[in-house]
């Protein structure tokens, strides 16, 4: 009722029209006479999402990103670690896995990777080990050698 008053204020006649628009519904979809049909791989391109703030989504996902934190070894670990390092480098050839701590560049914390590889050598000036193909790691980030 509140439409068809609405209407009438208008100046609209509603009982004349019809609104299940039956007058243009049969009718063939309009083609332009200028512009050409757009392909189908484009048409997707209008229904993409829309990203309003640049590198949002970036900044979620830096700050969803889980580091570990360094493990400081006791002395009796860290003699252990000296005891597999001298015999790795004084039987030559012998592969090892080697588990260190890498730190993170963008936030506090790190990650550990494991490595596995045949000892070069351990240059003590620098304090790393140098593997046989070209990775050095520093002797401080080294939790582990199998």
């Amino acid at each position: 009722m509140v439409d068809k008053l609405r209407w009438k204020m208008t100046g609209y006649d509603m009982d004349n029209t019809n609104l299940n628009y039956e007058d243009i519904i049969n009718l063939p979809h309009p083609v332009s006479k200028r512009h050409k049909p757009m392909p189908v791989e484009n048409r997707a391109a209008q229904f993409a999402p829309f990203a309003a703030l640049t590198g949002h989504q970036a900044a979620i996902e830096e700050a969803a990103r889980v580091t570990d934190v360094r493990m400081e070894l006791d002395e009796e670990m860290k003699e252990q670690l000296n005891v597999k390092l001298q015999k790795s480098v004084s039987e030559p050839g012998q592969r090892i896995q080697i588990v260190y701590y890498v730190p993170d560049g963008r936030k506090s914390g790190g990650s550990y990777m494991t490595k596995t590889g045949i000892v070069k050598k351990i240059d003590e000036y620098q304090k790393i080990l140098v593997l046989e193909d070209g990775s050095k790691i520093p002797l401080e980030d080294i939790r582990e050698i199998e």
